[in-house]
């Protein structure tokens, strides 16, 4: 009766090491595939960072580009409005200038 139990025992067991044995072939693979997940998703996070690095390098230039554009706009501006003030003075003064020519004449 013994050697039964014992039998029926060491059966019982083999069938749980089976049992465990199955599940870590399962799990290896399992395993497998969240690996690759973590790895699908580690190189996509690299190449989003890469591409935004990258727009951002893009966007700096494009930003230091229009600041010079805008600083030598400003400077034309200052410079049109020097010329436009001589131009005003030199109007304002005809009426004098052919005033005066005109009396010179007379």
């Amino acid at each position: 009766d013994e050697i039964y139990m014992r039998l029926d025992d060491e059966q019982t067991e083999r069938q749980l090491l089976a049992g465990r044995l199955n599940m870590l072939f399962k799990d290896r693979r399992a395993h497998a595939y969240t690996r690759h997940l973590m790895e699908t998703e580690a190189r996509m996070s690299r190449e989003a960072w890469e591409r935004s690095t990258d727009a951002s390098d893009l966007v700096r230039g494009e930003v230091m580009s229009l600041r010079t554009t805008i600083l030598g706009q400003m400077t034309e501006i200052r410079e049109l409005h020097a010329v436009d003030r001589r131009r005003q003075t030199v109007i304002l003064e005809l009426p004098r200038t052919d005033h005066r020519r005109s009396t010179e004449i007379i």
